[in-house]
């Protein structure tokens, strides 16, 4: 389960050339894996988010990327911090993610989530909907996703989706994690309380106890385990050796994209004493563990092995 993961969420580096591109994702993933993240993450999206640049910079095909980083790791798992449901028919997606297990050596994971990014859908072709479509859609996916990946082939006659005795071979090699993303108290904590592993909260600290109960609230109501299921909360943080490096990276960055501004207060930036505290005292709120990215300075050489080296202490 995801305790501490690293998540990859830009690919637009200062004097990085196309053709380097790769090598820099690989680096931060292997530095990722010998520094403590159980877990290697990347966006699941076709466009870059608004508050990390433009539609237009680069970005990867998730489950590509994935696959492509399972040559160049050993133990890390792998997955997306989620995948968009409205991009992918359900049984295309539990082949992918199977594919992905394999080639991986059974470290695999499914995170998903209803999609949000409108932009992208109108852009690309893909059918946005209401917000009830796509959480209708989300649960239906899930009955099928979820049957192919534990060999009992489901069939169902939905509303958004059908499905027919599928046949998912070869099987993943071993159960596939599921960690639903966001924060819904309503919706999203209850299917992750119906059918997911793991939880990944994105919501403001000064709401997480209030989560932790909906989500608790939601397992008692359906007969499930509370402890069963990781929490983790989505984190963002630009650690370097010395607190005057960390804040001259995090401006850098901040002049390369002015649109993270609107986050500043939500970046833990220093070096990792400081970064290392504030991570203590998140984890106070009950949650099990972080994913965190680096969209400042994990490019540059050794500062994802700086970040894994402050948090895995924590978590073990």
């Amino acid at each position: 389960m995801t305790r501490l993961g690293y998540q990859i969420p830009n690919f637009t580096y200062p004097d990085v050339a196309p053709a380097q591109l790769f090598g820099t994702v690989v680096a931060q993933a292997a530095e990722a894996e010998t520094s403590g993240f159980d877990t290697v993450l990347v966006m699941d999206h076709f466009y870059q988010l608004p508050i990390l640049g433009e539609p237009d910079e680069p970005m990867f095909e998730c489950y590509t990327l994935l696959s492509a980083l399972a040559q160049h790791t050993s133990t890390v798992r792998l997955s997306s911090l989620v995948t968009g449901n409205t991009y992918r028919n359900p049984a295309l997606l539990a082949k992918t993610i199977t594919a992905l297990d394999i080639v991986s050596g059974g470290r695999g994971q499914l995170g998903i989530g209803a999609g949000w990014f409108e932009l992208e859908h109108d852009s690309l072709g893909f059918e946005f909907g209401s917000f009830t479509d796509r959480f209708e859609k989300l649960e239906e996916s899930l009955q099928i996703v979820l049957g192919m990946l534990d060999g009992t082939r489901p069939s169902l006659d939905g509303k958004w989706y059908r499905a027919r005795e599928a046949v998912n071979v070869p099987a993943p090699l071993s159960k596939v994690p599921v960690m639903i993303g966001g924060g819904g108290e309503r919706k999203t904590l209850r299917m992750v309380a119906q059918y997911a592993d793991e939880s990944n909260l994105i919501c403001a600290v000064k709401d997480i106890g209030r989560k932790l109960e909906a989500l608790a609230g939601h397992c008692d109501r359906l007969g499930r385990d509370r402890s069963e299921i990781t929490v983790s909360l989505q984190t963002s943080a630009c650690v370097a050796p010395t607190h005057d490096e960390a804040v001259a990276e995090y401006e850098a960055y901040l002049e390369r994209n002015p649109a993270a501004g609107v986050r500043r207060g939500s970046v833990v930036v220093g070096d990792p004493d400081e970064v290392g505290a504030r991570y203590a005292e998140l984890l106070t709120t009950g949650v099990d563990g972080f994913t965190v990215n680096a969209p400042a300075n994990g490019h540059i050489p050794g500062r994802v092995s700086v970040l894994g080296q402050t948090l895995a202490p924590l978590i073990a």
